[in-house]
């Protein structure tokens, strides 16, 4: 049996594709559905639910075989014990620095100021304030990132951005862009060493499937 982890929304709507070129179909919507455990029209291949954080975990540790999950998830993670042969080149957004509109944000980089910062990627914003000679106290969330400039609780955020349109709704601007982020397969390297019969075609598949697309928008 061949384990697959995707978490719902994007990366799962936007890895269906990819399993078509694999010759995989899950049968079952998990919008309507309550199960976790997807069946496949490959009976030796199933999908299971997880939440996007928990992916690189239930592949590491063999919960899954292999995976889909976004960069940034990957890196917080540290992506020990996996072996990331794709860049999926899908559910693309980047990795940003927002601030509420009035917030100086050049003063408060001055080297050897302190920042409030905001954010579920800690790793991430450490490094990149930390490149920058900035000292930030870092605030972990969860959610509703956008609350925290406008609260006082924050001086500014680290975040996704795709469309921009949330943080303009609620009166943030983006003011740096700290890296471009889109999905990666990621594989359990024993998995990959006992089951490549099974597994490595689905990279092969996965791999024309991108050359293809990539092809097409050049």
């Amino acid at each position: 049996m061949i384990t697959l982890a995707l978490s719902k929304g994007r990366i799962f709507d936007e890895t269906l594709p990819l399993l078509a070129a694999a010759g995989i179909e899950v049968l079952e919507d998990p919008e309507k559905s309550r199960k976790l455990i997807l069946p496949t029209n490959q009976p030796e291949v199933r999908v299971v639910l997880v939440r996007a954080s928990d992916v690189p975990t239930y592949v590491e540790y063999g919960g899954a075989d292999l995976g889909v999950t976004g960069k940034d998830t990957l890196i917080e993670h540290g992506g020990q014990g996996l072996y990331q042969p794709l860049d999926l080149q899908i559910a693309k957004c980047r990795m940003s620095v927002a601030v509420r509109a009035d917030f100086d944000y050049a003063s408060a980089m001055r080297q050897g100021s302190r920042l409030k910062v905001a954010t579920k990627y800690t790793s991430i914003a450490r490094e990149f304030f930390a490149s920058k000679g900035v000292h930030v106290d870092l605030i972990k969330l969860y959610g509703s990132m956008e609350l925290a400039p406008l609260t006082g609780l924050a001086d500014a955020i680290v975040d996704l951005v795709s469309t921009g349109n949330t943080l303009k709704a609620n009166h943030l601007i983006e003011v740096e862009r700290i890296m471009d982020i889109s999905s990666r397969l990621v594989v359990n390297q024993a998995a990959l060493k006992l089951k490549q019969a099974q597994i490595r075609p689905i990279i092969d598949a996965f791999t024309q499937a991108i050359g293809k697309t990539t092809a097409s928008t050049q």
